[in-house]
């Protein structure tokens, strides 16, 4: 029996696969738990709706994204901080401190999608990443003084 899957099944395959199973296996288990769906033309016809609407949403997603971006590409975020004698910070600029600052700017970004390859703990000019979408990265410079 073909059936279409609506979650991901152990061994099974993913989420809008088309897949043979048996009948009891189809009735008893992928059915009953509503993990699948009977294949037919209208089954079919739903799936293929649902995929093309989430591609549409994904595309403004990621215009939304860039959009974002083209924003961010100005953006430097200034810190003032303590030092010691060799210009090393008592402390560093964490993630939170910088979502904050974005925030003071208008920019409504969570700190989680803030990621920096290494402490910001001396003075000068840092790049930090932003993920605003797996496929669209923002750069904005942080300045400690």
């Amino acid at each position: 029996m073909k059936v279409i899957l609506l979650t991901d099944v152990k061994k099974q395959g993913k989420k809008d696969d088309i897949i043979n199973v048996s009948d009891g296996y189809a009735e008893n288990f992928l059915f009953k738990n509503k993990l699948a769906v009977p294949y037919n033309t209208q089954n079919k016809n739903k799936l293929e709706r649902d995929i093309k609407s989430r591609e549409d949403l994904e595309q403004e997603n990621i215009k939304v994204a860039n959009e974002l971006k083209n924003k961010l590409v100005n953006v430097t975020i200034k810190f003032k901080a303590k030092c010691g004698k060799d210009g090393r910070m008592f402390g560093s600029i964490s993630n939170k401190q910088i979502e904050e600052e974005l925030k003071k700017l208008g920019y409504n970004i969570d700190k989680k999608l803030i990621e920096c390859d290494h402490n910001i703990d001396s003075l000068g000019v840092h790049i930090v990443d932003i993920n605003l979408h797996k496929k669209v990265k923002a750069h904005i410079n942080v300045s400690v003084e």
